[in-house]
């Protein structure tokens, strides 16, 4: 199996793996406090996974990696996905799905900024606007909670989320480095875990832990699916495919949770909801082929 292959295998994991993380934080986050629940998720999560790794024979990275991997690791897991545990405290997991999917736009933007050759052509921007039209379709009656005093602390971290993680997405693009892709994504979970472990520590949110089966089976989920098999997949899929492909993941991330929430909360799943998803998946679609268009283009003139 090619490197392409594997790429795009990746990029399926983190669309349907990513998209059932939603429901786990909303559940995890009414017991453990926000920053020890990420923290000791990732410091867990990248426990395990070093450990592994080190018995495939893959090498912890060279020295002058570890800044940009720190870098990486403090925008994507501490700040991204730090920040979206905070919001997902003030407003439902559907309403978060809703504004995670303007991860693409963000994106998109700051990589075109970064390269000349990532340019933003008829095809991906059709794409971009044809899937969040198909998203809007799902959530619309949730667009009303943004006019909600309540829920604009919610609000804000995860606009504030999807900056970080979109900086970091595009940060970790263009900054090469020699580490493994996945032993990368092993010591980000780290640093992350033990950033975010401290803050809690400050916070004083230990004392505010209440342990129950509930918040246990919810870290535990993400520490294996939300962060080794997730994680991972992303890392290694924006390694070897454009991140205007890759970050098309968060227009398939809220299909899955409207299913998850047909079938465990028995919410609505109707028309409007199929339409969605035939709308979002032509966006991708689409993104697909302006990538191909920037990638043919480039050929051409080196």
């Amino acid at each position: 199996m090619n490197n392409n292959i594997k790429g795009y295998a990746a990029w399926i994991a983190v669309c349907i793996v990513w998209g059932t993380t939603y429901l786990a934080i909303r559940i995890g986050v009414a017991h453990i406090p926000p920053m020890l629940f990420a923290g000791i998720r990732w410091i867990v999560a990248g426990l395990i996974f070093i450990s592994i790794l080190l018995l495939t024979n893959k090498n912890f990275p060279p020295l002058n990696d570890f800044k940009h991997i720190a870098v990486m690791g403090l925008l994507m897991l501490g700040f991204g996905n730090g920040l979206v545990v905070v919001g997902e405290q003030f407003i439902s997991s559907g309403l978060a799905a809703l504004l995670i999917t303007t991860v693409p736009f963000w994106i998109v933007g700051f990589d075109s900024l970064a390269s000349k050759k990532s340019k933003v052509n008829k095809f991906i921007f059709a794409g971009l606007l044809t899937g969040l039209i198909g998203v809007s379709t799902i959530f619309g009656d949730n667009w009303n909670d943004l006019f909600n005093k309540e829920y604009l602390i919610g609000v804000l971290s995860i606009l504030g989320a999807v900056v970080a993680w979109s900086l970091g997405s595009v940060y970790s693009k263009h900054k090469k480095i020699n580490a493994h892709p996945l032993m990368s994504a092993a010591v980000q979970m780290l640093v992350a875990g033990i950033a975010q472990t401290t803050l809690g520590l400050i916070l004083g949110e230990y004392g505010k832990t209440n342990l129950t089966t509930e918040g246990i089976y919810s870290l535990a989920y993400l520490i294996v699916f939300g962060s080794i098999v997730g994680y991972g997949s992303y890392i290694y899929a924006i390694e070897h495919l454009p991140l205007s492909l890759v970050s098309t993941y968060a227009y398939i991330n809220p299909i899955i949770a409207v299913f998850l929430g047909w079938l465990v909360l028995d919410e609505k799943l109707n028309l409007y909801m199929i339409l969605a998803a035939v709308l979002i998946i032509a966006g991708i679609m689409l993104v697909k082929k302006g990538a191909e268009v920037n990638i043919s283009t480039n050929k051409k003139h080196r």
